[in-house]
């Protein structure tokens, strides 16, 4: 089985961190399991006070976790999340992948 890493930086809208991190630890158990059967292995958000973006690192087990946006729990999250964050019209985030530079 392949391990695919993806990092990327998303952006929290002002004052938002502390209910962004609330709701992250009351994640949806549908959600938290659709990961698990996705195959996301790990998942780590970070934030940087100074900019208040996100930082986001996911390892999965040989699947591509982008294609969950089509799905409609992840929809919902989004959703819900999207007054906390910068995000599109249909509120997925904004993110930027970011690229490996090194490993060690």
């Amino acid at each position: 089985m392949t391990l695919n890493q993806l990092a990327f930086k998303m952006y929290l809208k002002p004052n938002s961190v502390e209910e962004y991190k609330k709701r992250h630890n009351e994640i949806w158990p549908e959600l938290k399991q659709l990961l698990k059967d996705s195959g996301v292995g790990a998942y780590h958000i970070y934030h940087d006070p100074e900019t208040d973006c996100l930082f986001a690192f996911q390892e999965t087990n040989g699947s591509d976790s982008q294609s969950l946006g089509e799905n409609p729990i992840v929809q919902k999250w989004w959703e819900y999340m999207s007054d906390l964050m910068e995000t599109h019209p249909d509120h997925s985030p904004k993110q930027l992948n970011l690229n490996k530079v090194f490993s060690l």
